[in-house]
């Protein structure tokens, strides 16, 4: 049976009905190893996930830990829809088959929704979801969660950091730091990596950025989660306010930080003090998106996709901000700048 004809058969036991020749069309991927179907026509059509059996359970991010014994999709999906999270519905799974029935969410991402929409509108509304989702996760933890299994913890953060060594240093630059220099910057990564590790962890999406997020009848609804893990409360919101697909002024990412922080009292009662904690979202900032550069490369040159290249100057113009507001980082910007001269 050919793929068109499997995908069809999947959605028609899901749906219990004939969907006869109904259209197959493969939506655009991202970095993922998984691979994305349209079956039938909007408003009567169905989305399948098609994941490579050897990759079934795998994260295509860095991760420790045994591997899972379920899915981890349905997993993390399980636990946002116990928070009252708006994700996609799944109708049908088929383990053997490697293909996953949802609903079809449309095309228009929160990238999309830009282009029309109204930005501060829009990114309100993302940021007091976000909120709220943390504040939820931080009164309900559930061991059984993948995401409350695993962590980013010193060792994570310092394999990102040499991950941009590797990538975004050395193959970006052809060129390899020296001997002292890179015994230095063994020494700054494991500083930066001890202090992010420092910080309080809970539930976090990992990636909610602008392509992760759909707008649909209304609602944003949460995509992409199932390499949730730990981390600070900063960190999504880094994925989201210097996304490397829409760049935002500093005033405005500002903003939407003080719109967070309300939303996160407004529902926790806890107030948060705002100059430090925008002072750990820019090391944050750094750490994230010298790994992003790196990532970039390493899906073009490791997996032959350059489509992510176009996107590696607004991540290193990120970095170059965020280092303006951290002197004490100035090592690591005297060495990286000499190699990556768009971080001087």
């Amino acid at each position: 049976m050919d793929l068109d004809s499997q995908l069809r058969l999947q959605v028609e036991r899901a749906i219990g009905r004939s969907i006869g020749s109904a259209p197959v069309l493969k939506l655009k991927g991202e970095a993922s190893s998984r691979a994305y179907y349209r079956v039938g026509t909007p408003p009567e059509s169905w989305v399948v996930m098609v994941m490579p059996p050897d990759s079934l359970k795998k994260s295509d991010e860095a991760s420790k830990g045994p591997a899972p014994t379920e899915l981890p999709f349905i997993n993390v999906h399980r636990y946002l829809t116990k928070l009252g999270v708006r994700v996609p519905r799944i109708l049908r799974f088929d383990e053997p088959a490697g293909m996953m029935v949802c609903e079809d969410l449309s095309d228009q991402t929160f990238e999309a929704a830009l282009a029309t929409g109204d930005r501060t509108e829009l990114y309100t509304r993302a940021v007091q979801l976000l909120a709220r989702l943390r504040v939820a996760a931080e009164k309900t933890p559930d061991a059984d969660c993948l995401a409350f299994t695993r962590a980013f913890d010193e060792e994570l953060y310092d394999w990102e950091l040499h991950h941009f060594r590797e990538w975004g240093l050395e193959a970006w630059s052809g060129k390899k730091p020296t001997d002292a220099e890179r015994a230095e910057l063994d020494a700054i990564f494991r500083r930066m990596a001890k202090e992010l590790a420092a910080a309080p962890k809970n539930f976090t999406h990992r990636d909610y950025q602008s392509r992760n997020l759909m707008v649909t009848g209304g609602e944003l609804v949460v995509i992409d989660f199932q390499d949730a893990l730990q981390g600070p409360r900063q960190y999504d919101l880094v994925a989201l306010l210097r996304d490397s697909y829409v760049e935002l002024p500093r005033d405005f990412v500002d903003a939407m930080l003080d719109a967070y922080l309300a939303e996160f009292e407004k529902h926790s009662g806890e107030k948060i003090d705002p100059k430090p904690f925008k002072a750990f979202f820019d090391l944050l900032t750094v750490q994230r998106k010298m790994k992003d550069a790196a990532r970039f490369e390493f899906i073009h040159r490791v997996k032959g996709n350059p489509g992510f290249l176009v996107s590696i100057p607004a991540s290193l113009r990120y970095v170059k901000t965020a280092l303006d507001g951290q002197p004490q980082l100035a090592d690591l910007r005297r060495i990286v700048a000499k190699y990556v001269p768009e971080l001087a």
